[in-house]
């Protein structure tokens, strides 16, 4: 066997398992090696978009590093009509904070996901990680994200929230949250949660004259905006409206 061939991965490494098969062996060695590497100085902030739409599917990789006191965010948005796959690693140093806010969404028989490790590296960083899911058709959306946190990076705080509706049956969607602390002064989250739209919700709102297909859209609509709380409001809203365009297709 090839050393390159011994890189690819398949759904019996741990953190591809909820990959698309078809997908993954398609991939190069190239692929996979590839990372978009930013280094944030100290006390210094960095804010970026991600977006994976029909243009640009397949595995992207971003790598991070924060100095002390540093800040980073990204906001993220996969939609494409084709298994893709974000990867996010930043390592913090002192007082630094990282922000991730991403959406997956879309319909047909693809998978989409994103991937985090976020690396405490050093006392008093923070980091927060709020992740949405919305899929129909027998589309899957995806969330692994691994918080590890240094010996001596006390006072850490770390949080991560998964949230996923699925619109149709045949959807689903995965997520595998991951804490390694070895420092005993901090403070680290996560959560989780997969249904379907609430009923009740949209039943007090259509009770007020709103269609059901637009008390649908605002229901979904509220619900990812979490993902972009945090962003820049010109970038939120562009993201945003990104991220409904793609439920023309859906059944709502």
């Amino acid at each position: 066997m090839s050393e390159a061939a011994t890189l690819l991965p398949t759904t019996r490494d741990e953190d591809w398992r909820y990959a698309e098969p078809a997908a993954l062996a398609t991939l190069a060695a190239p692929d996979l090696a590839a990372w978009d590497e930013m280094v944030v100085a100290p006390g210094e902030s960095l804010t970026r978009e991600c977006v994976l739409d029909a243009g640009h599917s397949g595995v992207r990789r971003l790598r991070l590093t924060l100095g002390a006191g540093a800040k980073a965010a990204i906001f993220a948005l996969a939609s494409a009509d084709s298994y893709t796959r974000l990867e996010v690693e930043v390592t913090l140093g002192d007082g630094a904070h990282f922000e991730f806010g991403g959406v997956t969404i879309g319909g047909g028989e693809h998978v989409r996901e994103f991937v985090t490790r976020c690396i405490h590296a050093a006392p008093n960083a923070t980091s927060n990680q709020v992740v949405r899911a919305v899929h129909w058709g027998r589309a899957t959306g995806n969330f692994l994200g691994r918080i590890e946190v240094a010996r001596d990076a006390q006072k850490t705080d770390a949080g991560q929230n998964f949230r996923a509706i699925l619109l149709e049956k045949g959807a689903s969607a995965n997520t595998k949250p991951e804490l390694e602390i070895f420092a005993d002064d901090v403070k680290c989250a996560h959560g989780a949660a997969i249904g379907a739209l609430d009923r009740t919700a949209g039943f007090y709102m259509a009770a007020r004259g709103l269609p059901p297909e637009i008390v649908r859209k605002l229901q979904v609509q509220a619900f990812i905006a979490d993902a972009f709380e945090n962003a820049e409001p010109e970038m939120g809203e562009a993201l945003l409206d990104r991220a409904l365009g793609v439920l023309e297709g859906a059944a709502l």
